[in-house]
């Protein structure tokens, strides 16, 4: 059995929170101010630092998507092109196509067409690509046709934010991919599926995506339209020797 204590004896004192602290307790520590100064120096070093470690980053992975880019577009390239052996790259200066761009220049500043030869050297057609908006963003094709007849040999979307399970089956679709490498006369029409009338040019719109499957067809009438009279205005005979060391076939 617990016993109440004997609270006799017991000194109870009531401090009053507002008297003057005792000589022995000493003097409440005073609030330091922040300094301003060493605040923003402090962000501007993290800044800095954020900064430097962005650029590293950027230094390290830009030749590797650079090599990735160029790889998946030589790919493409044979891809467009069915048959081809080996292509070569011309230059686009002052609307005059050329096998070197001018001294000091890059190749980046100028915009491409890919030449592509079969086995036996001969002309199988030219590559060139181009970007035009679609419905969520810019849509970037590659295409090869004939030069001297316009036909179009083959195409593929190198850059695409489209609306997933629509406007990416301009891609994903393969019969509408498909129409494509079918050898079509350009310039090509969209058409619903099913009310077409056989003509050469038509091309059968998805279902859905039908802004999407406009914006392709946009493209390559347009691109060839572009590169068609430069093509055809140029020499583009495999030379014998060739000093634009063409790429081969994968």
């Amino acid at each position: 059995m617990n016993e109440r204590p004997d609270t006799e004896g017991i000194d109870v004192k009531v401090v009053d929170p507002d008297a003057p602290l005792p000589p022995e307790a000493g003097e409440a520590p005073a609030d330091k101010p922040v300094s301003t100064f060493r605040l923003v120096a402090t962000l501007a070093v993290a800044g800095a630092l954020a900064g430097l470690l962005i650029v590293l980053v950027n230094l390290h992975t830009k030749p590797i998507i650079d090599e990735y880019r160029a790889e998946q577009l030589r790919l493409a390239v044979y891809e467009v092109l069915p048959g081809v052996a080996n292509y070569r790259t011309l230059y686009r200066v002052d609307d005059v196509l050329v096998s070197e761009v001018p001294a000091g220049a890059k190749e980046s500043d100028f915009r491409q067409a890919y030449v592509g030869y079969d086995e036996d050297g001969e002309l199988v057609g030219a590559a060139v690509s181009r970007g035009e908006s679609g419905f969520a963003d810019v849509v970037l094709v590659i295409f090869g046709f004939e030069p001297d007849t316009g036909i179009l040999l083959g195409k593929k979307v190198l850059e695409s934010k489209e609306t997933p399970g629509l406007g990416d089956k301009i891609f994903k679709d393969l019969d509408f991919v498909q129409q494509f490498f079918d050898r079509p006369q350009t310039p090509l029409t969209a058409v619903k599926e099913g009310t077409g009338k056989g003509l050469p040019g038509e091309i059968d719109a998805i279902t859905g995506a039908t802004i999407s499957s406009k914006v392709v067809v946009s493209i390559i009438n347009n691109g060839v339209a572009d590169w068609r009279p430069l093509l055809q205005q140029a020499n583009l005979e495999q030379p014998l020797q060739d000093d634009t060391r063409p790429e081969e076939a994968p």
